[in-house]
């Protein structure tokens, strides 16, 4: 498949956020929401970070203040924790709606709950979901444990709601008052793929919410279904993008293809997909117009807030820094436009390799290192830090 640049770019925008997002999770589980700096350096491990843990929270001091060893949330941070929190509450129906609504496309109405825990973060539910969420709607989850280990847990759907059982795709064309039909995003010069797209939109649309056992394995229909069923998974998540690997994990409960990447790449009109950093993940299309989400999630919309108290402090840094290295260059004897014409080559470097590395210095952060960045970008594209 062809690159699409704005799309890749909807793709990497976020890197940094996810790792900073990772962070503010950490602190927000130890007391007083403050964390040591030797107990957070360790917790880089599990991140797949090298480098210094005070050099990287250091970068972000919108973000994130160091005071005694102690690393803890800004109170511009700490603002944005509570207004997240609060949205959250309030949203509790539409993620009642929306765990009910992948219940009932899996085959047997129920799913692991190790499974969902994969995606949870990609459709904005909350940690405690199981525990504050579930228990308060029995007319419509139950927890089953047959066996007792924590690995066979499911939620299970107690009663089907016909309400709940309308793709975004049939919501559409409800609207529209027109027949349900994918769209196809993709420029007019791509004869070939709009000619293949015709066809396909000509086979009558299958609910992904229909029990698909009648169909025939390999047949049109089936793959009409198919198609219905991850663009209706894909309709559910924050970001309208997902993991083919983790959507992947659900094959058997949703009756998907074993080779789940050649449907995807069968039908480009619906569906980006991207191998950026060697993590294949497959983006619909018709949610974006160039780089940029058509309609944001109320969560999206306060991530997004992080994202740019982050840069703001960053920003910072990073004219912090530059003016120390100016002034050491001034007391070395280094003329003025010399120092620009420095200060330009970094900027471009810095521009080019997409990192918030300073120049040459290789321990902030370690992502330099060809290995390192390769650990790093696979941290940062995991659908659980987002």
């Amino acid at each position: 498949m062809k690159k699409d640049p704005e799309l890749e770019s909807a793709l990497s925008r976020n890197r940094r956020w996810i790792v900073n997002n990772q962070i503010k999770n950490i602190i927000l589980r130890y007391p007083n929401n403050e964390i040591p700096i030797e107990t957070l350096q360790k917790k880089f491990k599990t991140l797949d970070l090298q480098g210094k843990a005070l050099n990287w929270v250091s970068k972000y001091p919108c973000c994130f203040e160091v005071n005694e060893r102690r690393c803890r949330l800004t109170k511009r941070m700490m603002s944005l924790v509570h207004e997240e929190q609060s949205l959250k509450d309030s949203l509790e129906p539409i993620f009642v709606r929306r765990l009910a609504k992948l219940l009932m496309l899996s085959l047997n109405n129920k799913l692991n709950v190790l499974k969902i825990n994969e995606l949870k973060r990609s459709f904005g539910f909350p940690d405690d979901y199981l525990i504050r969420i579930v228990p308060k709607y029995p007319d419509l989850f139950r927890i089953v444990n047959e066996s007792g280990r924590r690995s066979s847990m499911v939620v299970e759907l107690v009663n089907w709601n016909p309400d709940f059982a309308v793709s975004a795709v049939e919501a559409l064309a409800r609207k529209h008052g027109t027949k349900p039909c994918f769209s196809c995003s993709l420029p007019s010069s791509w004869v070939k793929s709009w000619e293949r797209f015709h066809q396909f939109d000509s086979i009558p649309y299958v609910s992904p919410y229909t029990d698909p056992r009648g169909l025939v394995e390999g047949s049109k229909e089936m793959e009409k279904r198919n198609v219905g069923l991850v663009h209706e998974l894909l309709s559910l998540t924050l970001w309208k993008k997902a993991s083919i690997v983790k959507l992947g994990h659900f094959r058997r409960e949703f009756l998907l293809p074993d080779r789940l990447n050649v449907l995807l790449l069968k039908h480009p009109g619906i569906f980006y997909v991207s191998n950026k950093y060697k993590i294949y993940t497959v983006l619909l299309r018709e949610a974006y117009v160039g780089s940029q989400l058509v309609d944001k999630d109320p969560l999206v919309v306060v991530k997004e807030k992080f994202g740019e108290l982050m840069q703001e402090g960053l920003h910072e840094y990073n004219q912090r820094r530059r003016l120390i290295n100016v002034e050491k260059r001034r007391k070395k004897g280094v003329p003025l436009a010399r120092v620009d014409e420095i200060k330009g080559g970094r900027r471009r470097s810095h521009e080019n390799s997409d990192s918030d590395e300073d120049g040459n210095n290789s321990k902030m952060g370690g992502l330099l290192d060809p290995e390192e960045r390769k650990r790093f970008y696979k941290v940062l594209f995991d659908d659980d830090g987002s």
